[in-house]
């Protein structure tokens, strides 16, 4: 089987590793993609057709995996495809059915992953959903991706995806913006504190965050957006994650932010009144 990869960042590089591993060839696109993303493909050692339209041509299978924000450009760039097109992107139910609109593939899968890029057994689950989806949790059968398959509608994938995000990157916003509004009372030392007596963990779960938002925080404001949609869709509240994403989007987008240049970033639109 030839896997098409559209276009490997940090996770997408990861599971083309693993696939090109378990006995696949595994292509990517390299015209107008940056030098990062060409160091990701040749670490991973994934071989170059060039265009998009020469890996759709090449490939059996192709699979997206970027940030969300391009999910439907990077389908549409292959739209007509006649093989099984895997969308892997963090987005919700109703943004994953305009990706499948804009990829007009022969067999579109949703999928939705959840953990860190593998490099341990038990880190990483794919969840897919769509006609196909048992065909693709084969591709990946004996790697350190554990593939499993949700159901045949397309949509469920990805809204296990944003529900499993709601907590995990949701919180990881209050916790920032609860430090930023202490700093910006003069109270976070008082906070800190606190913590350290009552919810110790949250001492480093803010630190974490902090670096985290620095480094991903650019893409994770979409991501939320995509949450409150899903929340939106279910009759639930979204203005939790709309409000993540806010934070999100005020993050420095720096690889080494410190916790200080995090919470400095967050406060400047202060509403102290």
């Amino acid at each position: 089987m030839i896997a098409g990869l559209l276009h490997p960042g940090e996770m997408g590089a990861a599971l083309g590793r693993l696939l090109r591993e378990n006995g696949h060839d595994v292509v990517w696109a390299s015209d107008g993609r940056s030098s990062e993303t060409r160091r990701r493909a040749d670490d991973a050692h994934l071989r170059d057709v060039g265009t998009a339209a020469e890996l759709a041509r090449a490939s059996g299978v192709v699979l997206s995996v970027c940030p969300p924000h391009a999910a439907e450009e990077v389908a549409a760039s292959v739209a007509g495809y006649d093989g099984i097109f895997v969308d892997a992107n963090a987005v919700s139910p109703e943004t994953v059915r305009a990706v499948a609109a804009a990829a007009s593939a022969a067999r579109f899968v949703d999928g939705g992953i959840v953990g860190s890029p593998p490099v341990a057994r038990g880190a990483t689950r794919l969840y897919l959903s769509g006609p196909g989806a048992a065909d693709i949790a084969d591709l990946f059968a004996g790697t350190l991706v554990d593939a499993r398959v949700l159901s045949d509608e397309i949509g469920a994938a990805s809204a296990m995806k944003m529900i499993y995000a709601a907590w995990t990157k949701g919180t990881a916003a209050l916790v920032l913006a609860i430090r930023a509004a202490a700093r910006a009372h003069g109270l976070e030392d008082a906070l800190l504190e606190e913590w350290r007596g009552s919810l110790p963990e949250l001492l480093e779960r803010s630190d974490a965050a902090a670096r985290s938002a620095g480094r991903k925080g650019w893409r994770w404001d979409c991501e939320m957006e995509e949450i409150a949609a899903t929340f939106a869709a279910a009759g639930l509240p979204d203005g939790f994650h709309r409000a993540a994403a806010e934070v999100f989007r005020r993050s420095p987008r720096l690889d080494d932010a410190s916790v200080d240049e995090v919470l400095e970033a967050l406060a400047t639109r202060p509403a102290l009144r």
